[in-house]
């Protein structure tokens, strides 16, 4: 009997060697993206207007 309890602990310290390496480690998880700066309500408000380029007479 003595080569089973020999067995047993042996499979109890493979058992228990496999436990150990189920440990979070690191972070296993994706991180969160970094926050975007906020738009202002009115994109268009906030941009500068500049007047359309002249236009040449259309010939005729």
């Amino acid at each position: 009997m003595k080569s089973s309890s020999a067995l047993n602990i042996g499979i109890a310290a493979v058992v228990f060697g496999l436990l150990a390496g189920c440990g979070q480690t690191g972070p296993l998880y994706l991180p969160k993206p970094p926050a975007k700066p906020a738009a202002p309500a009115n994109a268009a408000a906030a941009l500068p207007t500049t007047p359309p380029p002249p236009s040449s007479p259309a010939a005729q």
